[in-house]
């Protein structure tokens, strides 16, 4: 029986020491596996667009800044990482980290528990609010009580939107969701919608820089903005950010980035003015940029839609029903569904597939040209099946091969006839290619709203790009139609 006790006493003892071994590895292995150092890595950080004073472009260099721009940027260098921006649009840049296109999103994002479950946040770095604003010369609105029977915009996925729907219950209007803070703000002073609901600082940034509107309610105390990476993703990046943003809120570095943007706002600074030949010379370095960006993917994409579409197009008259039928499947998908669809599964469906990094240039090439290509295809095969049969039953009777009466006497014709159909695609490619805004592509239309987006000027510049347009495919066609009389003389 003693023997029996001290067996027992032994064994608990062992027990319990194994116990405390396990646990104190199991502390020791925590402890000695932090995550890996970001220093000397580098990641691809996605951003908005437009989202004044926090991103947005410099309206003279066409440079991407902002608090969150110099946050970041400053954050990196301090901590030994690089950095590579990608501005897309608030809700492409949340795609973009959650399909693995982006190691990490910074855009004036609210933290929020929803977020929570999809992304891991730093610690806050700004802390928010919002404020309902309507047009400077509008006596009418004074408060929420005025709205009733009225149209609001906000932000969409933004703490505006949300707060903007919680009042909407209480005092009956409608909210309407949209893109960006410069859109929202035309909208007010079109009277397409009589006040924003927008975060404080943005609203101030705007104001002081002459968007038309004055703020008309106090601020309703908001949630934080934080940097955020795909959950359990990137630990090290959020660890680095964290530090990085101590280090500068105690060495002051993080108080002089907030006042060289809002202490303009706060001290009453006004905007630039200037006529509109002026902001084309100020503006002329972004927009350049965005024009040859335009033009580069028309001409690639177009060269590339010509081939498939004389592949198809042949595929089209084929004496084989599969053949035939291979390329009128082609034909009625990409005929038959929109062209937004195809950009976005490009760059952010395709790598989440396939685990390929994405290419916005490549995924804008093949979005246009497989879109023109079918165009193109159905344009070719009009212009050979509308050549007299006779033709090429004559040439086959001379003795010429198929091949050579289609080369020598049925094509040159259908050139002839399909030529201003060819040349009217590629003026329809080359606006096409403004929609490539939507997953970041820095074409043209994509530097105006940059712009605007800081400047608030936004009818001028779209009447500058509209210019800029007009020309440009006026000189398309002058050239295209050019090389169709040298071809078809």
């Amino acid at each position: 029986m003693h023997k029996t006790r001290r067996t027992g006493r032994l064994r608990a003892v062992l027990a319990a020491g194994f116990a405390a071994t396990l646990l104190l590895g199991t502390a020791a292995a925590a402890t000695a596996a932090p995550p890996a150092p970001a220093e000397g890595q580098k990641y691809v950080i996605a951003t908005d667009t437009t989202f004044a004073p926090f991103e947005f472009r410099d309206p003279s260099t066409g440079d991407l800044i902002g608090i969150d721009m110099d946050l970041m940027n400053t954050i990196a260098e301090q901590q030994g990482f690089e950095v590579e921006i990608r501005s897309l649009g608030f809700q492409a840049a949340l795609s973009a980290v959650q399909s693995g296109q982006a190691d990490g999103v910074i855009a004036g994002m609210s933290i929020t528990d929803e977020r929570k479950e999809i992304f891991d946040f730093s610690e806050p770095y700004f802390e928010s609010g919002v404020q309902m604003a309507v047009a400077a010369d509008d006596t009418s609105i004074s408060g929420y009580e005025d709205l009733a029977g009225e149209t609001v915009v906000a932000k969409s996925g933004s703490e505006g939107l949300a707060e903007a729907e919680k009042l909407a219950e209480k005092y009956d209007f409608t909210v309407k969701a949209l893109d960006q803070s410069a859109t929202m703000y035309e909208s007010v002073k079109n009277r397409s919608a009589v006040a924003v609901f927008d975060d404080y600082p943005v609203l101030a940034y705007g104001i002081d820089q002459g968007n038309g509107l004055k703020v008309v309610t106090e601020k309703i105390p908001g949630g934080e903005y934080g940097f955020a990476v795909a959950k359990g993703q990137n630990p090290e990046l959020i660890a680095a950010f964290n530090d990085g943003l101590a280090e500068l809120k105690a060495d002051g570095g993080y108080q002089k980035i907030l006042d060289s943007y809002l202490g303009a706002a706060e001290s009453g600074g006004g905007a630039s003015g200037g006529n509109i030949f002026q902001l084309v010379g100020q503006s002329w370095p972004a927009l350049s940029k965005g024009l040859w960006n335009t033009v580069s993917i028309t001409v690639v994409s177009f060269v590339i839609a010509l081939v498939l579409g004389l592949i198809f197009g042949f595929m089209k008259i084929s004496t084989s029903r599969v053949v035939r039928g291979i390329a009128s499947v082609y034909v009625a998908i990409f005929r038959g569904t929109p062209i937004l669809v195809w950009a976005f599964l490009f760059y952010f469906g395709l790598p989440q597939l396939t685990g390929a990094p994405g290419n916005v240039f490549l995924a804008g090439v093949a979005t246009l040209s497989l879109n023109a290509g079918a165009y193109l295809t159905e344009i070719v095969r009009g212009g050979i099946q509308s050549v007299d049969p006779g033709q090429l039953e004559a040439a086959r009777s001379l003795g010429l091969g198929w091949g050579r009466s289609m080369q020598r006497v049925v094509v040159p014709q259908a050139v002839k006839m399909s030529m201003p159909s060819i040349i009217n695609q590629l003026v329809i490619t080359l606006k096409d290619s403004s929609l490539l805004l939507t997953i970041g592509f820095a074409e043209l239309l994509y530097q105006a709203q940059q712009i605007y987006a800081a400047n608030f000027r936004t009818t001028e510049m779209l009447i500058i790009v509209g210019v800029m347009y007009f020309v440009v495919i006026t000189l398309l066609t002058w050239l295209a139609n050019i090389v169709d009389k040298k071809v078809n003389k």
